[in-house]
């Protein structure tokens, strides 16, 4: 057995002597984004800090709980805050809660994220479902040995998002009247919002939308043989005349007023997948 799969395997031990639930559906909540946790019907909580070989959430907007319930009428498990490579941790530690849900029996990923508009017909608060991303500015998280027991040393990557995920989720938009986007995210390190000019090249290279997260977690449930569906909350338009400066708090602040959209959203989905 590699570190890496003894790691997991204790990590799984310990979760399932806390929690007897079994879902196949995984969520991961993020900046802003927390109080979709509020309508889980919860049926255990395990503190990130209590799980073996966890991190541990330490950015401002994301709670730090491992949550096991009910949402839709499915069992659900869900991240309330996520991890990122700003805050010093190694790809490998990003993602290693996506592949213990995958031994937990999770096979379908829904991801959320803050995200900065790049696309001018995009505004703050509208939600963007992601059918494609572009990674070359972050580490890729599978660098390194290659455990054949988790997936393929070379996985494809010409569908990372699911497209009856995304058709679903634009039907379940339509019957209410939920407006949504579809286009490109890209990842970027962090902590530093991005330049006028890291925007206009994030633009020209095709993307719509700019974030800190999400694609690593990506790369990692597809290699497992995960189904992923993400979508971005755009909380600040990334290319302004007048003034380019963005705050976390102005962040954290439209996250939570698109929450109601975003936990319709989800929780439909989690209903029909």
């Amino acid at each position: 057995m590699s570190d890496l799969m003894d790691q997991l395997s204790k990590t799984v031990s310990y979760i399932r002597s806390r929690v007897k639930t079994e879902a196949k559906i995984g969520i991961v909540l993020g900046s802003g984004l927390g109080n979709l946790a509020e309508v889980i019907k919860v049926d255990e909580a395990i503190d990130y800090a209590d799980i073996p070989h966890f991190p541990v959430s330490t950015v401002k907007g994301h709670g730090g709980k491992l949550l096991f319930g009910e949402l839709g009428g499915k069992k659900v498990i869900v991240m309330s805050g996520r991890f990122h490579f700003y805050e010093g941790y190694g790809p490998h530690q990003v993602i290693f809660p996506v592949r213990v849900m995958k031994l937990l029996g999770v096979e379908t990923l829904l991801l959320s994220n803050a995200a900065g508009g790049v696309n001018p017909n995009y505004k703050v608060g509208d939600l963007m479902i992601i059918n494609d991303h572009i990674s070359f500015f972050t580490t890729n998280p599978l660098m390194g040995k290659n455990d054949e027991a988790i997936g393929t040393r070379f996985p494809d990557m010409s569908e990372p998002y699911n497209k009856e995920l995304i058709a679903k989720a634009h039907a379940i938009a339509k019957a209410n009247n939920i407006k949504v986007h579809e286009g490109v995210y890209t990842a970027v390190t962090g902590p530093t919002f991005e330049t006028r000019a890291e925007y206009k090249l994030i633009k020209v290279v095709g993307s719509d939308v700019v974030g800190m997260s999400t694609v690593q977690e990506t790369i990692a449930a597809v290699h497992c043989g995960m189904k992923v569906f993400a979508v971005s909350v755009v909380t600040d338009i990334g290319i302004r005349e007048d003034d380019n400066i963005i705050t976390h708090e102005e962040v954290l602040q439209a996250a939570k007023d698109a929450e109601p959209k975003l936990t319709l959203l989800f929780t439909e989905m989690v209903r029909q997948c």
